[in-house]
């Protein structure tokens, strides 16, 4: 038997109720929580799904209006599923839906009396909850039936409306012994309850109003003081974002109370605001589970979860509602505020944010708590004007970041202040709680904001998704499976970079088979006619040549790019080098004339100072579209902020200057930021710059820049080139006039590369742990100056099981010298042990330098 005192919740929402396999799952699971942890389970359902929607028809509809429809199409609806669980309808339901129809003849009906509405919202539950325990029964299950209005108990807030007193009620919680005497006496071990409902100060029915079923819940597990409340839905648990907008998303494993209601507030679905706060003042861990993927670890929130700073969450919430007062005479008096606030009392309106200066106080209203009609909003309106000039702004959108130490991250969030820069922002608001950060923007201006802003996150180290006693798996990998990611080409060539680093270290080693199959993997693109790749990436000459050979064309930024590509490629043809500098002196542009490769020019000033250097020529014109992207602030090279590309403003007066000067513009070229995880930003660019293409009249090509993303993190998924194929082949045939060039350098050669190094010193400092190495910063700047990742691994010990967190830093006089922070490496490692840093041809060994004298690293090649 199991215990009488030990009880367990489950709560079923209604897509769980609804279906007899799902009357399954919930048999199947309270069997087994009986079972294998000597507990009694309380079982509390919602309607069947949409039922609450019909008889709000009911409750809510005018006097006098006709509801029979609605009353025989919920019977037929409960008579259709009592025959899916082979039930008779009318011995399990009979009583009930004599119920519902005496509801139809009830004198109150006349004219819609609270009480009678709070009646009619409780059929919903009272249906399903008593189907679904005839139907356990029927299955050979020991359950009982109770009617949760014998224990809840709605409770009167001040000043609570009428309405609020009986259809939005709050209801007693603190664990009561007796309460629990008397629910232990319950005979079968295994109870169905309902959600939603309670019972009013008068002994009639009452409303627990929106997440009803939640906080029901809630409250049975802290009046039982229960082992746990499970919430089981047709979600996982709490994501980092809505899923359905961003599919990396991650699950959040573990959670506080104080986080998990901030999340819930700003935004989740998954979990009412409301059934959080009973749970945590009795102790109660909350767990949201799957009902369909009863195997994943859900979301655990209770008071023992670890403190991890650190965003957890971001959430939109649409329809906000700006209302914005000034007056000159609110600075420094007296009653001003209260003045203000008792007018938003006054039309039963709650503010939700608030933002103040000297002449200026801003709050905003959600919807989703407040009844926000226009007609509402003009008697606010007028009853605010009598103190103050007021504005409404509508509709908003309310960004939310959601975490701990949110003060403490603003220096991770430089790519998230850029990104909202770019846009109109009416309030910033930081909670006094330091839990979350909340930008309104116009609600147009939010649509694919989010997954933009997930990205930058994780990019930025805001949201530390490596750590897994917060994060889980990504929507993605939950729904279609995690992919299997590519062995990187180091664990198989091993011997042979352990026998490079006895040679010397600081060593880059690049694998030459990688270059070729990345270079192979843009060449099956047909839709592309000309492959560049820019050598600023990686110039060894043993890549260069492999490119050529994979029928790339190189494109250089500098003269001594331009020299290094023909003395390292001696037959290249100059039709296949592409010049395209940032403030280059006149010299650079006249020798790459000279050579004969095709130049590329971002602004007229040149043309007006040095017209003899361009007069007659061809050339490729690089334009700025006005907006750019990138895996951070730094590598975004689009936009006013941004120094590269032609202003689309003096786009007219280029033209004409070129003809004057009979300049021939042959090709129209954008790179507008490095990192690009979007495979639609290629055919946006695309499709801007064919636009434009046919006033100039000679345009031959299009350039549509490189910027392809590599995984580099462990959980990075690689970059879509199915979609990007996809996407370039439907803009090319809605402009076939124009030839298409790229010219990408990170994705051709970045993960080809591994940093080299030697463990010099493994070192404790107050709790972290640092492996030093004989190279950093000077090797590999991208860490320092992008925050970058990079794979670290110990090549000495690859097959250590027992894994530590280190950081690795390197040995320059800088606070910035490390390679990363907190990384599994084994817990053996020790000086003189090979450490690989992965994934770093790219912006390697072409960004370093011999800061502190230090020795520039060496390079090889493997095939």
């Amino acid at each position: 038997m199991s215990q009488p005192g030990r009880w367990v919740v489950l709560k079923f929402g209604g897509t769980s109720v609804s279906r007899r396999n799902r009357w399954d799952t919930i048999g199947r699971i309270a069997s087994k929580r009986m079972a294998d942890e000597n507990v009694r389970v309380l079982v509390v359902v919602s309607a069947l799904s949409g039922v609450t929607n019909e008889l709000q028809a009911i409750a809510y509809s005018a006097a006098g209006e006709p509801f029979d429809a609605h009353f025989d199409a919920l019977v037929e609806r409960h008579r259709a599923f009592c025959t899916e669980l082979d039930l008779d309808a009318d011995t399990v339901l009979g009583a009930r839906f004599e119920a519902l129809r005496a509801l139809a003849a009830d004198p109150r009906a006349k004219s819609r009396e609270l009480a009678w509405q709070a009646d009619v919202l409780a059929q919903g539950e009272l249906l399903s909850s008593t189907l679904g325990a005839a139907y356990l029964r029927s299955q050979g299950l020991d359950f009982g039936w109770s009617d949760a209005r014998e224990w809840l108990d709605a409770v009167s807030l001040p000043n609570a409306s009428p309405w609020a007193q009986r259809l939005s009620v709050n209801c007693r919680c603190a664990a009561d012994p007796a309460l629990q005497a008397r629910f232990a006496a319950q005979a079968a071990p295994m109870l169905v309850t309902q959600g939603f409902i309670a019972r009013h100060d008068d002994g009639g029915t009452a409303i627990l109003g929106r997440g009803g079923s939640d906080t029901s819940a809630a409250y049975f597990g802290a009046l039982l003081g229960a082992t746990r409340v499970e919430i089981w839905t047709d979600v996982p648990g709490m994501f980092s974002a809505n899923p359905r907008d961003v599919p990396e998303a991650r699950l959040l494993t573990r959670l506080d109370y104080a986080e998990a209601q901030e999340i819930a507030t700003t935004g989740a679905k998954v979990l009412h605001p409301r059934s959080i706060a009973p749970c945590r003042d009795g102790g109660v861990p909350i767990l949201i589970l799957d009902t369909e993927r009863p195997d994943l670890p859900g979301t655990r929130i209770d008071a023992s979860a670890a403190t991890v700073p650190g965003v957890k969450a971001i959430s939109r919430r649409n329809g906000i509602v700006l209302v914005s007062m000034e007056s000159i005479g609110m600075w420094q008096q007296v009653g001003f505020l209260a003045d203000v606030f008792e007018r938003f009392k006054r039309n039963g309106l709650s503010v939700d944010l608030i933002g103040s200066s000297e002449t200026n106080v801003t709050v905003s209203l959600d919807p989703s708590e407040n009844l926000v009609t226009t007609n509402i909003l003009e008697t606010l309106s007028a009853d605010l004007a009598e103190v103050c000039r007021v504005k409404v702004i509508a509709p908003c959108a309310a960004i939310t970041l959601v975490g701990r130490g949110m003060r403490s991250l603003l220096h991770k969030l430089s790519d998230v202040w850029a990104t909202f820069g770019r846009e109109r922002v009416h309030l910033i608001s930081q909670s006094s709680n330091d839990l979350n950060l909340t930008f309104v923007i116009d609600e147009a201006d939010a649509d694919g904001m989010i997954a933009q802003l997930h990205a930058e996150l994780i990019r930025g180290g805001a949201m530390p998704v490596q750590d897994a006693t917060v994060f889980g798996p990504s929507w993605r990998d939950i729904a279609h499976g995690k992919p299997v990611k590519r062995v990187p080409w180091w664990v198989g060539k091993r011997d042979a970079l352990l026998s490079i680093a006895g040679q010397a270290t600081p060593t880059y080693a690049y694998d030459l088979p990688t270059v070729r199959d990345r270079a192979r993997d843009l060449s099956a693109i047909d839709a592309i006619d000309r492959r560049f790749f820019a050598i600023k990436a990686n110039p060894h000459p043993a890549i260069l040549r492999t490119l050529v050979e994979e029928g790339f064309g190189l494109e250089c930024v500098s003269i001594g790019e331009l020299q290094h590509v023909f003395k390292s490629v001696p037959s290249l043809s100059p039709e296949r080098v592409l010049f395209t500098p940032s403030f280059a002196p006149r010299a650079e542009y006249e020798a790459a004339f000279a050579m004969g490769v095709t130049v590329t020019l971002d602004n007229v000033e040149a043309l007006q100072r040095w017209p003899d250097v361009f007069r007659g020529r061809t050339i490729w014109l690089r334009l700025d579209i006005g907006h750019g992207g990138g895996h951070h602030a730094k590598v975004n090279t689009g936009g006013v902020a941004a120094k590269f590309g032609l202003s689309l403003q003096r786009f007219d007066e280029f033209v004409d200057r070129a003809r004057a000067l009979g300049i021939r513009i042959s090709g129209l070229h954008a790179h507008m930021g490095s990192g690009i995880d979007d495979p639609r930003h290629w055919r946006v660019v695309y499709a801007e710059l064919a636009g434009m293409a046919d006033s100039v009249g000679t345009i031959e090509i299009i350039d549509i820049g490189g910027g392809l993303p590599v995984a580099y993190t462990p959980d990075a998924e690689d970059f879509d080139l199915a979609a990007w194929r996809a996407g370039l082949e439907e803009i090319r045939a809605a402009y076939p006039r124009f030839k298409l060039a790229v010219e990408p350098g990170r994705f051709m050669v970045a993960e080809c590369g591994a940093l080299l190094l030697h463990a010099t010193q493994v070192v404790e400092k107050d709790g972290v742990r640092r492996v030093g190495c004989d190279a950093g910063m000077n090797a590999l700047a991208r860490p320092a100056m992008y925050e970058a990742y990079h794979g670290i691994h110990n090549l000495s010990r690859l097959s250590d099981v027992e894994l530590l967190e280190f950081d690795v830093v390197g040995p320059i006089c800088e606070s910035g010298d490390v390679l990363g922070h907190s990384r599994l490496l084994p817990a053996a490692t020790a000086e003189g042990d090979v450490i690989l840093v992965a994934d770093s041809g790219a912006y390697g060994m072409a960004m370093a330098s011999t800061y502190n004298l230090r020795a520039l690293p060496a390079e090889d090649t493997i095939e």
